[in-house]
């Protein structure tokens, strides 16, 4: 049956939004209904060959949707069952996740590689880092797909596939932020939007947003921020200003560009820690030189998928959504639909908005 889809054609090419065909779910597989997607930046990156990605494509890695079908083998989930999209799921024998790092497992991305369906004049397509959730519907494997919690709407839960796993894991996983820490977080976009409510939910005292667009302070502020910064050459010194000279317990980086990463390493207090969770590009070269790495004695260290594994994390997310304490539909600036996402990569060239979500 086919279903209208957003296709990337090759690196670098606009996205062009048209049918393809889907076959029915085999063995160990499942069709859903998406319900919505949201437009990450990785998508972005995979656009225009910052990720590399197998090509033609169906992109899209943020999602939830209703199981509609499922394949032989598959006990998990039903026909009717809300599910969150796992763009990378563990398959629990490589070394990695042996050591219990789920996130860094060495076969979580071989789905992509796959032909999973075809446009409508017959040519192979491949799914965007597993998932293809920028279609009305998609086959994925039984691993990429997890019940939504009780009590989270099906449309919000999207947001749960990547932003806030990302963002909360950056806080909670990697940068391990205390009660009463401070902290600053670099970029407000959906995953720095996702990091500012969890610095807020682990009780930190001073939560600084910054980011290049001075339009972004209401919205960080709503998430949890205390103060903001506009980026600049300053942006360090601000920083060192709002907390006693000394500089943050913990920054998080979100933007994934080298400037950022260093003025977030350099905000720093001495032997503090900052985690980089943003994807650069190769061209993104950051230096140090040794005397500055003994001298300040901070942590630099990156995350993946915010260090979190979704099936352990999905219920703990879903407790303080319930709770009030995490706001899905703060993270939210616009909802679209599937032809308004080459738009809504334009605005996050142009670094405006937090999440686009793609509304089925």
């Amino acid at each position: 049956m086919a279903v209208r889809a957003a296709v990337l054609p090759a690196i670098g090419s606009p996205l062009e939004i048209t049918g393809i065909d889907l076959p029915d779910p085999g063995p160990g597989q499942v069709r859903v209904r998406l319900a919505a997607a949201g437009v990450c930046h990785s998508d972005l990156s995979l656009s225009d060959g910052t990720m590399r990605v197998p090509v033609p494509a169906v992109l899209g890695h943020e999602g939830a949707g209703t199981v509609v079908a499922v394949g032989e083998g598959v006990g998990h989930v039903s026909p009717g069952d809300g599910v969150v999209l796992n763009w990378a799921p563990s398959c629990g024998a490589c070394h990695a996740c042996s050591l219990g790092e789920v996130w860094l497992c060495a076969n979580a991305l071989s789905g992509a590689a796959d032909v999973y369906a075809r446009t409508t004049e017959g040519t192979d397509l491949h799914p965007g880092l597993n998932v293809a959730a920028f279609a009305e519907e998609t086959v994925v494997s039984a691993s990429c797909v997890l019940p939504v919690p009780d009590g989270v709407p099906l449309t919000d839960a999207a947001l749960l596939g990547c932003a806030v796993l990302t963002g909360y894991g950056a806080v909670h996983h990697s940068a391990r932020v205390r009660a009463g820490e401070t902290v600053a977080v670099f970029g407000v976009g959906g995953v720095g939007l996702s990091a500012l409510q969890a610095a807020r939910i682990a009780g930190a005292s001073k939560i600084v947003a910054v980011d290049v667009s001075a339009e972004k302070e209401e919205l960080a502020r709503a998430a949890g921020a205390t103060d903001y910064v506009v980026a600049s050459d300053t942006t360090a010194r601000e920083i060192r200003g709002l907390t006693g000279k000394q500089g943050v317990d913990v920054a998080v980086e979100c933007a994934g560009r080298a400037v950022s990463i260093r003025a977030a390493w350099d905000s720093t207090r001495r032997g503090g820690r900052t985690t980089v969770v943003g994807i650069g590009g190769k061209d993104q070269q950051v230096t140090f030189n040794a005397l500055e790495i003994f001298h300040w004695g901070r942590t630099l260290s990156g995350c993946v998928y915010g260090n979190s594994d979704p099936a352990q994390d999905l219920p703990v997310l879903a407790e303080h959504i319930r709770a009030g304490r995490l706001d899905l539909s703060a993270l939210v600036t616009e909802r679209i639909s599937l032809d308004g996402i080459p738009a809504a990569f334009e605005n996050m060239l142009a670094g405006k908005g937090g999440r686009a979500l793609v509304v089925f």
